[in-house]
């Protein structure tokens, strides 16, 4: 079993990373089938817009009215994202 207890009874880090995990995919999932059961109920158009980062390669994708603030939004979460990323990593290595 992937969620070990330690000898206090308390799950450890890989316990709580894992549970995360699981509640990021299962987040996912429910935001995909609210989204397409708005689409069919609601039987309009909508505007998509959004960034996915492979490595350093950016892929920048939007369609609708509404897209360039849907894929500026995305930007500033994308580099909120790398900075907070740079700042924890830095500061686990000074632990280290």
């Amino acid at each position: 079993m992937l969620i070990e207890k330690d000898e206090n009874g308390e799950i450890g880090v890989l316990g709580r990373l894992f549970g995360f995990l699981l509640l990021g995919i299962a987040l996912i999932f429910v935001g995909i089938a609210v989204l397409v059961v708005a689409s069919m109920v609601l039987d309009s158009s909508g505007s998509v817009g959004g960034i996915i980062l492979i490595g350093p390669i950016p892929i920048i994708f939007g369609t609708g009215p509404n897209s360039t603030w849907l894929i500026i939004i995305s930007l500033i979460l994308v580099v909120l994202s790398l900075a907070l990323f740079v700042l924890l990593s830095r500061r686990a290595r000074k632990e280290d």
